[in-house]
């Protein structure tokens, strides 16, 4: 059984936990996180979720719940590991923005990381497949309704940052 920590609006802990799958009362949050893998050149690590699982077929980036007694940089760093075998340590993770929605505190990381698809572990209850692709290549799936709308979300409230986070990467790896 997992258990997550509720918050209020402002992210003070409320002391109390909901069983996952169980109402989360109206005005409390629990924190939900998101990581963008970015290699050198500048693609992003795209991950299919399994056909069982809601949003089933659609690509989307790592992430996941908080579980209780977590913050949101260690469920990041977990989630990462659990569906890709990535490692990251805490401090490699670069929060990027957050959002409130419904009853989630979402935080989305960043995570600058040269990973070959062969060195993969996938976690095979929730992830059928990896793949890097480019920022233009991610658009056009978010476009087409291949991605999640985590991912479709991030793009229409940050692909800016996105892109330049993505051509950096670019630059420095050409310049070394």
């Amino acid at each position: 059984m997992e258990f997550f920590d509720l918050y209020s609006v402002n992210r003070q802990p409320l002391g109390r936990r909901v069983l996952r799958g169980a109402p989360i009362p109206r005005g409390e949050y629990h924190i939900v996180v998101q990581v963008m893998t970015i290699n050198s050149s500048g693609e992003i690590l795209l991950t299919q979720r399994v056909p069982e699982k809601t949003s089933g077929g659609k690509w989307e980036c790592s992430g996941g719940c908080a579980v209780s007694g977590e913050t949101s940089r260690e469920a990041a760093a977990r989630e990462l590991f659990e569906e890709t075998g990535i490692r990251a340590d805490e401090d490699e993770l670069c929060l990027e923005w957050s959002l409130t929605t419904d009853s989630m505190l979402r935080d989305f990381y960043i995570l600058v990381k040269d990973v070959p698809l062969s060195a993969l572990r996938l976690q095979s209850i929730e992830v059928c497949a990896a793949k890097w692709v480019s920022f233009e290549r991610l658009c056009e799936m978010a476009r087409c309704g291949q991605t999640t709308r985590t991912v479709a979300r991030w793009l229409d409230n940050r692909g800016a940052e996105l892109l330049a986070i993505t051509s950096r990467a670019k630059r420095h790896n050409s310049a070394s």
